[in-house]
């Protein structure tokens, strides 16, 4: 329990980090500064473990697709998504990741196809994204709408390294090396296009507290939280952290409010409500319970 609810703080604090840094930083440099040091740190730990990194090309071209799916593209959707919205409101639509997952295993694997209670939580969840984006996607896409489309954008990558990355199983990677080979491979392709795309020497040196954001966002929130996710992964199952993505909304929400003074609207609420309910819908304890307890009170 005390590793899921550090979990839940690591993964809520990125979009609270993001939120401080991102209009002193450049998008990709966040991001690139992200893996880079979380990098370093996971390659230390690895070292410190007395593990090896695999030198096998299979294996890295699988680190760089992962990397792909699972830091570059969602990183980079998110960052550039706050400089327009809230951490709060990011980090919501954030939380729909299980919704596409869900989807994308039922069409490209053959043992996690759809049930009655999952498709009910993918329509749900869907609800709940509505809700949020609002009417105002009808009358025509702004910048409010892009990036929250960003943020959408971020979640089915994650989604996607989801499926990806169970080939892992069968190439003998302990799931230490494969987190710090992913962010690795990552920070290759990451810290150059971002040296050249956005030149972040040529801009202001930023203040104590923006370094602050992200050397957590590097070390806290990505480093520590792949520890961790890895660990409740297999100790827990991938169902436990099905639930704890419902809780990193009210980390990041809590933080917004009392240190940022972010507001959230009435819709952005109903669609935290809306996912919540298609979360417990798909993963089926919450209904069973419920069931268990009208049986026994009839």
């Amino acid at each position: 329990m005390v590793a899921a609810d550090s979990l839940v703080s690591a993964l809520g604090g990125s979009f609270f980090f993001v939120e401080v840094a991102v209009d002193a930083l450049g998008p990709l440099t966040i991001v690139a500064l992200r893996v880079g040091l979380a990098a370093v740190a996971l390659n230390l730990i690895v070292v410190v473990m007395g593990l090896r990194m695999p030198k096998d090309r299979p294996v890295w071209t699988a680190f760089f697709g992962m990397g792909f799916l699972n830091n570059m593209i969602p990183f980079s959707l998110i960052v550039w998504g706050q400089i327009h919205i809230t951490s709060g409101h990011a980090s919501i639509l954030n939380a729909s990741t299980p919704f596409f997952t869900v989807l994308a295993a039922h069409y490209l694997t053959g043992d996690e196809k759809l049930t009655g209670g999952r498709f009910l939580g993918v329509m749900l969840g869907i609800a709940g994204v509505v809700a949020m984006v609002g009417t105002d996607a009808l009358e025509g896409i702004n910048t409010n709408t892009l990036a929250q489309l960003a943020v959408l954008g971020a979640a089915i990558s994650y989604a996607c390294a989801g499926i990806f990355g169970r080939r892992f199983r069968t190439l003998g990677c302990p799931p230490l090396v494969t987190a710090t080979g992913q962010v690795t491979a990552s920070a290759i392709v990451l810290i150059p296009l971002a040296l050249v795309a956005e030149q972040p020497w040529l801009q202001p040196l930023p203040a104590v507290e923006v370094w602050g954001a992200v050397l957590g966002l590097a070390l806290f929130s990505t480093a520590l939280a792949y520890i961790l996710y890895f660990r409740i992964l297999a100790t827990a199952g991938a169902t436990n952290l099905l639930l704890v993505t419902f809780l990193i909304p009210i980390s990041a929400i809590l933080l917004g409010t009392a240190v940022l003074g972010e507001q959230l609207e009435p819709k952005h609420l109903a669609g935290m409500a809306l996912i919540g309910l298609g979360l417990a819908a798909i993963d089926g304890r919450p209904l069973a319970l419920l069931r268990r307890k009208l049986a026994h009170s009839v």
